[in-house]
């Protein structure tokens, strides 16, 4: 379990950046998979969410998580149930509710963990080259300020995922960079001997949060994709022919 010093002041708060090691999965899946969505045994995966929840301090059906489609809405938790029960298609969530743990879930992916302690209110998201695109950092910081977050007093930590030099894209995503967000070409390096681009996916989504006015920013420096003793990682299994892989958990929960 990975810790961010960012916010090691905020007392109310409780963080995890979750890794692969203390599950009970075993194969493709060892051991802490909390995907819901893997073919991984049903059982396994609710004793590791089992296990992450009481390292959070809460019930297991107080960590919530989403049906997770790579896009940008983000959903307001009031009844941790019935988000639960329900699954919506959402990328982010935000309450400020206490021991409602918010969850993500990733392999590769961003996972961005946000605190306003002052107003005592949480978000998390699940930032892919998509969502990171099409505004998903944008409209969790907004979700918070609706429930009385202050944009300036905003912390936010991206966690683990995949680093630059071992994200290798194509032009037409690229391209699809260009068009929306110009200033973005920073955030690409060029491979002159296949024509492809090495896409800095951690460095875009902290400028998105830059952007967005947080000042108190931050991410843990560690690739998915190399780190297999630690991290689950899509493009790892793709670029090996596996059938499935994990899922890595980053979560977030206020404290009475």
């Amino acid at each position: 379990m990975i810790e961010s010093d960012l916010f090691a002041d905020s007392t109310s708060l409780r963080h995890k950046f979750f890794t692969r090691e203390g599950g009970v999965s075993d194969g493709l899946y060892a051991s802490l998979n909390c995907g819901i969505g893997s073919s991984d045994r049903v059982e396994n995966v609710f004793e590791n969410r089992r296990r992450a929840s009481e390292a959070l301090g809460v019930s297991l059906s107080r960590l919530v998580t989403l049906s997770q489609v790579h896009g940008a809405n983000v959903i307001a938790v009031s009844d941790p149930a019935e988000v639960l029960a329900n699954r919506p298609e959402a990328d982010a969530m935000v309450t400020g509710q206490p021991d409602v743990a918010l969850g993500i879930l990733t392999a590769d992916c961003a996972p961005v963990l946000l605190a306003e302690p002052a107003s005592n209110i949480i978000g998390a998201a699940h930032a892919g080259w998509k969502g990171a695109l099409s505004g998903v950092i944008e409209n969790t910081i907004s979700a918070m300020q609706k429930l009385g977050a202050l944009r300036e007093n905003i912390i936010a930590c991206v966690g683990p995922c995949i680093a630059q030099e071992s994200y290798e894209v194509g032009q037409e995503m690229q391209a699809q960079f260009f068009k929306s967000d110009p200033s973005a070409s920073r955030y690409f390096l060029p491979n002159p001997e296949n024509g492809k681009n090495q896409f800095d996916l951690r460095g875009y989504v902290l400028s998105r949060l830059a952007n967005s006015g947080v000042t108190i920013r931050g991410a843990v420096k560690m690739d998915t994709y190399a780190r297999e003793d630690l991290f689950f990682s899509y493009r790892r299994a793709c670029h090996r022919g596996e059938e499935d892989y994990g899922r890595g958990l980053s979560a977030i929960v206020l404290g009475h």
